[in-house]
């Protein structure tokens, strides 16, 4: 019989939310595969949609990586396969030599909006109480 004490609860509960996340990104990524997308880029896709609101809005690339559970050279070729697919463009920032804007274009704005219904239908079943 295993010791109920607040170090085992509590580990308990990490489990429990790793499992929940392991879960929900599995069907979202199982949702959004017919359209050519996985959880994690939607995610970037998301977060640009409402980081830049307006077409021609753009983005540093810097600020993506403290809002994304990926690597910053990850989330590098995520965007990179986003532009390839012309849902993104990048271009270079004129005052940082270092810095990379992203936007989104109007076709990756049109995917946003199609499959948000999709991701979170997934959100509220999968975390909706």
């Amino acid at each position: 019989m295993a010791v109920d004490t607040a170090e085992a609860r509590l580990e308990e509960r990490w489990r429990d939310i790793l499992s929940v996340h392991a879960r929900t990104m599995c069907e979202i990524d199982r949702v959004l595969h017919p359209h050519g997308l996985g959880a994690s880029d939607f995610e970037v896709l998301d977060i640009l949609a409402s980081a830049s609101p307006d077409e021609g809005d753009q983005c540093r690339v810097q600020n993506l990586v403290g809002r994304v559970h990926l690597s910053q050279s990850a989330l590098s070729r995520l965007i990179g396969r986003l532009e390839k697919d012309g849902l993104v463009e990048r271009s270079m920032c004129v005052e940082d030599r270092r810095g990379v804007w992203v936007a989104l274009t109007g076709k990756g704005r049109d995917l946003h909006a199609e499959v948000l219904p999709l991701q979170r239908a997934v959100l509220g079943r999968m975390l909706g109480g």
